[in-house]
């Protein structure tokens, strides 16, 4: 069964930087399309932004300009550069495939954006 793991996260003020990870322990990013998700307290979960097998991107409105997904097929792992970070972007962050394909979410990585 392939592992998700997502590091990267932490606290950062409004208008900051960080850039999360996402190793896998198989090779499906040459397979899937691959996306970052994110849980906000009390809310569903949502799609940020997917990759395709291609290299194509799409990004939710929310993040367009601001969030740039990208990926190492090499090292199987994908990543998200975060900039001009919000309060509004806190929120626990994974990757997974996308569509979803039953993969096992991994844990995730808290991002906190506050002064």
């Amino acid at each position: 069964q392939v592992q998700l793991v997502e590091s990267g996260g932490g606290l950062v003020q409004p208008g900051g930087s960080l850039r999360l990870s996402c190793a896998a322990s198989g090779s499906i990013f040459r397979i899937y399309a691959m996306a970052w998700y994110r849980q906000a307290p009390g809310k569903q979960r949502e799609l940020v932004a997917r990759i395709a097998p291609g290299g194509g991107t799409i990004y939710a409105g929310s993040v367009k300009g601001r969030f740039t997904i990208s990926k190492d097929n090499a090292q199987n792992t994908v990543y998200l550069q975060m900039n001009s970070l919000k309060p509004e972007d806190t929120a626990i962050y994974y990757c997974n495939t996308y569509p979803l394909m039953n993969y096992n979410w991994g844990q995730g990585t808290q991002v906190t954006v506050s002064s």
